[in-house]
């Protein structure tokens, strides 16, 4: 008399869906990362953009050079609000035709905008 054999999977059929898995894993997180640095530049530089906008819209109303972020943004500036995506500094003083740098974006990069 023989024992039914039950239906399973062996010990090396489980390992290397294990390995399967790890391995699209492994290409698929640093792809991540890559996009997901990528757009939180982006929404960065389009902060830059509207607060360069605003100062220059700031320069041409008041005749003057240099204005402070408290001028430019708020319920009653060019800018309504600033959100912040990945924990950036934005600079408190703008300069007409000076760079606009911010730092500190996801803690070590930084961003350039050049208007």
């Amino acid at each position: 008399m023989s024992l039914p054999r039950t239906r399973g999977f062996t010990l090396v059929e489980i390992m290397i869906v294990v390995v399967i898995i790890g391995l699209l894993a492994a290409m698929a997180i640093p792809a991540f990362i890559r996009i997901r640095e990528r757009s939180q530049d982006t929404a960065v530089m389009n902060n830059a953009r509207q607060l360069a906008s605003a100062a220059d819209q700031y320069f041409l109303e008041n005749g003057v050079t240099t204005v402070t972020s408290t001028n430019m943004i708020g319920t009653n500036g060019y800018v309504k609000a600033i959100n912040t995506v990945a924990s950036e500094a934005y600079p408190a003083n703008y300069t007409m035709g000076v760079t606009i740098t911010i730092s500190g974006v996801a803690g070590a990069r930084t961003v350039t905008f050049v208007h």
